[in-house]
């Protein structure tokens, strides 16, 4: 079959603006190989020399020969980030949050996507189950990593179970075969009390464990209920014990690994401690935060950023009174990070507001699920100050729009006061709470999301 991927456009300076190439062009061939998808395009331009064949908007076909540096990209946007469609998931996951979406949402928020494509380009985390023999090989030949894959279980028939997808107990075959190739993987397990914990948790990390160094870290995080479950699987919260039990679990492969490899590989992610009522690990335990979009050291890198932040600075006698908003997973660390910058600079007051998920269920504690409307409920006649803070996760990515479609402006309106928007970097946390301009600096870790 031939693709032909049409130009959206062209990055000025570029080499594709040399060869005049413009929006509406098509890229039939690149070194003489039919171009699938992003992943064929991405590894035929990294050659010096390449030979491409263009369809250009009359219709001629135009070919280009160049040289180029090796990872020199070529300045194109495809009309598709993906140059393909999208490929959603054909599991049906007995811990799913999307199936626990309430009815009435924008259609966006019900896509289940499980595309290797993205695993590679954006970090998502999937099971493998939708991938065919030629995706797969696909990824062996161009030697593709880090791939992210959300295990759950290493058990076949417990996870034929959990995805209810009946090719889904092949895991540990596929995992064999990635690992054999030498790919790079990071594991992902979504824990469920009373079907995946316990001696199956245990299990599950001694396999994934046995794939080390391909197999470079796994998470463990708590499964997700929102109050929209009828008709789905029966699963319960964990408790303080679950939690316990988790963790006691996880810090003996922590213990094995680091002793025989020097790495921690598997870590739990920031809910289990709070639950377990446990202090948070000192930094060194989560190996570079290599599972931090999991969830995973959170809120230690939180800590950690803003008292260096704070220890650099000299107090002052500034005037300012201002509020800020999260959730109740968050909320102590924050409100103890604001009474640092109040000790430092006494007339700096902020009132931090616990925020509870009235529209997902209290279960749901992260800020990432807060929704606009929970907000005004909330804080509607509460002193906020000069200005509310809210962290980026409560929006939409690059959009100033919450989950329940209501805008930052709404929000405003509703409240009476300008809110500030605060990426998740320890630093601008402070210099917001400072009521300081922002640096514009790439943000290095994108903001945890359930």
């Amino acid at each position: 079959m031939k693709h032909a991927h049409q130009i959206k456009s062209v990055a000025p300076g570029s080499i594709a603006e040399e060869l005049e190439l413009e929006p509406g062009d098509k890229i039939l061939q690149i070194n003489g190989q039919d171009i699938e998808d992003v992943l064929d395009y991405r590894f035929y331009i990294q050659n010096e020399e390449i030979d491409m064949v263009v369809q250009k908007k009359d219709g001629s076909e135009v070919e280009w020969e160049f040289d180029k540096d090796f990872y020199e990209d070529l300045g194109i946007e495809f009309e598709s980030g993906l140059m393909s469609d999208y490929r959603s998931c054909t599991n049906k996951c007995i811990f799913c949050f999307i199936d626990q979406m309430p009815p009435g949402m924008r259609d966006t928020l019900y896509f289940k996507d499980d595309d290797a494509r993205l695993s590679f380009l954006q970090g998502n985390y999937i099971t493998l189950t939708n991938m065919k023999e030629h995706d797969l090989s696909r990824i062996i030949k161009y030697h593709l990593s880090p791939i992210n894959i959300s295990v759950q279980t290493t058990n076949p028939e417990l996870r034929v179970k959990m995805l209810h997808n009946r090719f889904a107990g092949k895991i540990m075959e596929t995992l064999n075969r990635l690992r054999d190739a030498d790919i790079e993987m990071n594991g992902q397990i979504v824990l469920c009390k009373g079907v995946n914990d316990g001696a199956e948790l245990e299990r599950s990390i001694r396999d994934l464990a046995g794939l080390y160094p391909q197999m470079q870290s796994m998470s463990v995080v708590p499964v997700g209920l929102s109050k929209y479950r009828e008709g789905l699987y029966p699963l319960e919260p964990l408790t303080k014990e679950d939690a316990e039990n988790a963790l006691d679990i996880i810090g003996r492969f922590q213990n094995e690994m680091y002793e025989r490899f020097g790495t921690h590989f598997v870590h739990a992610s920031d809910e289990f401690y709070l639950l377990a009522n446990r202090p948070l690990p000192p930094e060194e335990v989560y190996d570079g935060y290599v599972q931090l979009e999991n969830g995973v050291g959170m809120l230690r890198l939180l800590i950690e950023e803003t008292d260096y932040t704070l220890e650099a600075l000299s107090g002052d006698e500034r005037v300012h009174t201002l509020s800020l908003a999260t959730g109740k997973l968050a909320y102590p660390f924050l409100k103890d990070i604001a009474a640092k910058v109040h000790e430092k600079f006494p007339n700096v007051n902020i009132t931090v507001y616990e925020i509870l998920n009235d529209f997902f269920g209290h279960g749901v504690t992260v800020s990432g699920l807060i929704t606009g409307q929970d907000l005004i409920k909330q804080l509607k006649g509460k002193p906020l100050g000069e200005v509310l803070l809210l962290p980026a996760n409560m929006f939409r990515s690059n959009e100033e729009v919450f989950l329940d479609d209501l805008t930052k402006q709404d929000v405003e309106k509703a409240l009476q006061v300008p809110i500030n928007i605060v990426k998740s970097d320890g630093q601008e946390l402070i210099r917001a709470m400072l009521m300081e301009e922002s640096e514009e600096t790439e943000q290095l870790h994108s903001p945890y999301e359930l």
